[in-house]
């Protein structure tokens, strides 16, 4: 089974990615939609243990071993969204059908002027979120990536879309620097989004149901949320099939607020517990949308040593 996520290798490489950028956008959705067959079936063939974790992952969802087809089609799915990253950079929403759900909600905290962080999730696609900033170029959207997870593809979909990276708020660079920039972004009333289904291998976890089984989550994305004392919701950027694009916004809270003491921890395992209920409702809903194809159960046994006394805290 899949160890800790940031151990998995990038799937392709400059030349793999340069050949589908160059069919996407020459060849056209259809082509290279026809090319998604094949790369999902290498895929799902080459990649053991991911396949290992969407067969876990799927059986879970549906209460039963999952099939090696619907395996497949977790893989395809997952490589359609990716493939329309590209023709959304490049082209915007024009290829595509977006339904949009909690708009009037999501506008009525941004006209607080305190800014508003957005929470999701890895399900469907994040990039969806950029349409949301196409139509609305007058407020400014932030995500938070880590960049060196997947560079190039990162460097990619820069070079398809570069005003992106301006977009981007790395949080490679190390907590303080990204904390310091997320909290002007507010100031200005931005849009702030990140997901927080993931801890990397140096942040603290907790337990939290999702799907049956407690699951471990990070609890960074609540304290940063605290710090930053804009209103949040919840973001989903869900896949339909073909063209078709659901965008979610769901209010979670007006401020998120964490006492000290024998309090804040029945606080975190609250504000989580709500958190992953509301990812096993999508999942459950769409289940070949969930896209951590890792021991998402265990993945804080397989950690990364966090980083010693002396060490940056990457």
């Amino acid at each position: 089974m899949s160890g800790h996520w940031q151990d998995q290798r990038e799937g392709g490489g400059r030349r793999a990615l340069w050949l589908i950028r160059q069919l996407a956008l020459r060849g056209g959705r259809t082509l290279a939609g026809l090319a998604l067959y094949p790369i999902a079936l290498y895929f799902l063939l080459r990649r053991a243990d991911e396949r290992a974790a969407s067969r876990d992952y799927l059986g879970r969802v549906f209460g039963r071993p999952a099939t090696l087809r619907q395996v497949y089609r977790h893989f395809h799915c997952f490589a359609a969204t990716l493939l329309d990253r590209i023709f959304l950079l490049a082209r915007g929403e024009r290829d595509f059908a977006f339904e949009i759900e909690g708009l009037a909600e999501l506008e009525r905290r941004i006209a607080q002027g305190r800014g508003v962080l957005l929470v999701g999730s890895h399900q469907g696609s994040f990039e969806a979120l950029r349409v949301l900033g196409a139509r609305r170029p007058d407020l400014p959207l932030r995500i938070v990536l880590d960049k060196q997870k997947t560079p190039e593809l990162t460097a990619m979909l820069e070079a398809l879309a570069p005003e992106l990276a301006a977009s981007v708020v790395d949080i490679s660079r190390g907590g303080n620097a990204a904390t310091l920039a997320l909290a002007e972004a507010c100031r200005e009333g931005a849009m702030v989004a990140l997901l927080a289904d993931r801890g990397r291998g140096h942040e603290v976890l907790r337990q939290a149901p999702f799907l049956g089984q407690p699951a471990p989550f990070p609890v960074g994305p609540w304290l940063l949320a605290r710090t930053l004392g804009a209103p949040v919701m919840l973001c989903f950027g869900l896949y339909l099939g073909g063209n078709r694009y659901r965008l979610v916004f769901e209010p979670f809270a007006e401020r998120i607020e964490i006492p000290r003491g024998a309090a804040r921890e029945p606080a975190l395992d609250a504000l989580l517990a709500r958190y992953a209920a509301r990812l096993e409702h999508h999942a459950r809903a769409l289940p070949y949308n969930w896209f951590n194809f890792y021991d998402f159960w265990r993945q804080d046994q397989h950690a990364p040593p966090r980083p010693g006394p002396g060490r940056a805290d990457a």
